[in-house]
């Protein structure tokens, strides 16, 4: 995966007329071996510029670890870009302009995640609570979280993920869990059918 800022050196903030020229032909050359062998020429491309592509996403209000994948799916898409990419002025307006488009799509799928969180499932159980209700509420609340810590844990991340989310992206699911893009609706059934058999089987009652 591609990290961050250690990869490569920045440019120094004081680079005058001459160190620009100088970049420039020098980045010009990469993309030119970039371009010439995409499998084997990319690494000092990558060096050179992932710095850039870092201080973009970090812009956008990412923590570290989504800026990792963010500049990592950036640089796997310019693969498919690169024939068209003949500068570098080019280029670097392409990665910057990939990367803030990684990034808010990065965000969107973390609110979605936070959405469909704790207060996701508490929600659920208190869509209409009246005083008499409160403790019922609060062991419901306990049970359902006992029976979800019971499930497998790639069924734990993906109900967080999607099952309570109106219209979850199931491209940026399967990015984010690594999991095929086809297996999830089906995997999100068989994962809520096994909560549903933990909460019927609950020894401690019937639920609901």
């Amino acid at each position: 995966m591609v990290g961050g800022p250690r990869h490569g050196p920045k440019p120094p903030a004081d680079m005058g007329d001459g160190d620009t020229d100088n970049r420039y032909e020098h980045i010009a050359v990469l993309l030119e071996a970039a371009r010439a062998d995409p499998r084997g020429g990319m690494d000092p491309l990558i060096i050179e510029l992932t710095p850039l592509l870092w201080h973009v996403a970090r812009a956008q209000g990412l923590d570290a670890a989504h800026c990792a994948d963010v500049v990592q799916t950036t640089w796997l898409n310019l693969l498919r870009s690169l024939a068209d990419i003949h500068t570098p002025a080019a280029l670097t307006a392409w990665l910057v302009t990939a990367t803030k488009r990684e990034a808010w799509r990065a965000k969107d799928a973390h609110r979605n995640e936070t959405l469909a969180g704790d207060e996701m499932f508490d929600d659920l159980l208190d869509a209409s609570i009246g005083p008499v209700e409160q403790a019922l509420v609060a062991d419901q609340r306990r049970r359902l979280w006992k029976a979800v810590d019971q499930l497998s844990t790639r069924c734990q991340q993906l109900l967080r993920v999607v099952a309570f989310t109106p219209r979850p992206d199931y491209g940026l699911v399967a990015n984010r869990l690594g999991m095929p893009r086809g297996s999830i609706g089906p995997t999100r059934g068989r994962c809520l059918a096994k909560l549903r058999e933990l909460l019927i089987s609950d020894p401690e009652g019937e639920w609901g």
